[in-house]
């Protein structure tokens, strides 16, 4: 452990980190994943169940660096952007949107973040470095 000093553990759990969720191919369910803290991924049938999951998972990541003496990421931020987006959709989209949030039994914003995010996560696949 270095010299320098350390935030309390209570410090580092509280932080919020960026959440990403995708549903995965293979095994049916949701992956949630916090790019932030390397390795820290889990899985869900379904999308509540993988936030949960990643909260467990961030718990438990943190708690063993932090006894371990490694360091702790902080969070990736850009002040530029408030994670709020108005934004205005046919109500036919609309309703297909939240009736599948409601067969998936999560939120609607829950529902749309994890489209987002997989659309967003096929982008960048395609995308040369």
């Amino acid at each position: 452990m270095n010299s320098k000093i350390r935030e309390s553990l209570d410090y580092y759990l509280n932080l919020n980190y960026s959440v990403t969720l995708y549903p995965d191919e293979e095994a049916g369910g949701y992956v949630a994943e916090i790019k932030d803290l390397p390795g820290c991924l889990t899985q869900g049938e379904n999308l509540e169940e993988a936030i949960n999951h990643i909260q467990e998972a961030k718990e438990l990541w943190i708690e063993t660096a932090y006894e371990s003496g490694r360091t702790i990421p902080l969070p990736s931020t850009n002040a530029s952007y408030s994670g709020k987006l108005l934004l205005r959709i046919p109500k036919s989209l609309h309703r297909r949107l939240a009736e599948t949030a409601k067969t998936e039994e999560v939120s609607l914003n829950q529902y749309i973040l994890s489209v987002l995010s997989q659309a967003s996560g096929q982008l960048l696949a395609r995308s040369p470095h």
